[in-house]
């Protein structure tokens, strides 16, 4: 099994920090450092909570005064380079938050989201002054800097992973929207990536706003296309009518025959299975499709929850005939964990089931002499 994120903070790596932090300021106390970090209640902590407290005790043995305590770190940033050092923006987070500091946090962030990601760090000024720090993004979304410009629209997501949530943003997205028309057409695919992500985010809250945004930005150019594309991805796997037209699915795709198997049907936890799909286009002019199959996982309860999977999205002529075969792997994963029972597949062409199958899931023997014994 793959270690945890988390386990990236480990005494290896903070000695390495300690060592850096050393060179350049002699007071620095290593080993009380690193003590009051890995303390008893280190290994229960998650990785979010793991940056927070090198941050928070990272400014117990720096200088107290903010500038000092920062010019240390800028001394050292150049070597202190990739994810684990998402605690350096978090260090500005927690200690910059003073009206004094608000130039220089904001230098701080701009300089260390080039060199790991202020992407988290930044939400906490957004949530103590949204209007001030949206105009930051603003400036920051012409920046020259690609990772920079990607801050503008990731930091202000309104619903990022592992992020907290901007309830403001949720509600009303106007000003995260008119940062991303800055973006819209941006050469980098990072930033581009993020954009889309942000779009993604807001349709989830306000579909009818996302559907206006794109058609607006149609035809724009053609990195926009492509963001369009991806920050609709929710509304088109949900089939929104609206989504579904404006990029070219028709609205009833005919299908003379279609068919979906399962093999093997029953299967124990953590196998894997193929699925085989066959379809038949009526005659007419060509057609933009997108192929899917979704399966209704069993919960925990004995409830279902469907989930989807994209197996093709083209364009193909009239009396087309498709098949194709894919495996599906039912091991658990961080965001699914599986349950044996029946398990409803079904194939599904611009949104609307064509076929299905039904799959059973068993468990393992491990769980199977379990349940015999306690019979």
């Amino acid at each position: 099994m793959a270690e945890p994120l988390k386990a990236v903070y480990n005494e290896d790596f903070l000695r390495q920090f300690s060592e850096r932090v050393h060179a350049v300021y002699n007071a620095f106390d290593r080993s009380g450092f690193i003590g009051n970090v890995i303390d008893n209640t280190w290994d229960g902590l998650a990785l979010k909570a793991r940056m927070r407290r090198i941050a928070v005790m990272l400014g117990r043995y720096v200088p107290a005064r903010y500038e000092e305590a920062l010019e240390i770190l800028f001394s050292i940033d150049e070597d202190c380079i990739g994810f684990p050092y998402l605690f350096f923006p978090e260090f500005v987070a927690v200690y910059g938050q003073a009206e004094e500091h608000w130039v220089l946090s904001m230098k701080a962030l701009e300089r260390f989201t080039a060199k790991s990601s202020a992407e988290f760090a930044v939400r906490s000024f957004l949530l103590r002054d949204p209007a001030r720090m949206m105009c930051q993004m603003e400036k920051w979304s012409k920046h020259p800097n690609e990772h920079v410009r990607r801050l503008a629209s990731e930091g202000c997501r309104p619903r990022l992973p592992w992020g907290e949530a901007l309830l403001m943003f949720k509600r009303d997205p106007a000003p995260v929207l008119r940062v991303l028309e800055l973006l819209k057409a941006d050469p980098s695919l990072y930033v581009r990536k993020s954009v889309a992500n942000n779009l993604n985010d807001i349709a989830k809250d306000h579909p009818a706003i996302v559907i206006e945004t794109a058609r607006r930005w149609k035809g724009v150019h053609s990195y926009t296309d492509w963001i369009l594309r991806q920050g609709c991805r929710t509304l088109i796997r949900k089939a929104d009518p609206e989504a579904m037209a404006l990029f070219g699915y028709g609205e009833a795709v005919l299908i003379t025959y279609a068919s979906l198997s399962v093999e093997p049907p029953v299967l124990p936890m953590g196998g894997s299975c193929e699925l085989r799909y066959e379809l038949c286009i009526q005659e007419g002019d060509s057609l933009r499709i997108r192929i899917e199959y979704g399966i209704d996982f069993v919960k925990s309860r004995g409830r279902t929850s469907r989930k989807m999977f994209l197996l093709s999205d083209k364009t193909v002529p009239g009396g087309a005939q498709l098949s194709s075969r894919r495996t599906h792997r039912w091991l658990d994963l961080t965001t699914r964990r599986h349950y044996p029972g029946e398990h409803r597949i079904s194939l599904l062409v611009n949104g609307r089931e064509v076929a299905y199958t039904v799959m059973k899931l068993e468990a393992d023997n491990k769980e199977n002499g379990i349940q015999r014994r306690l019979r």
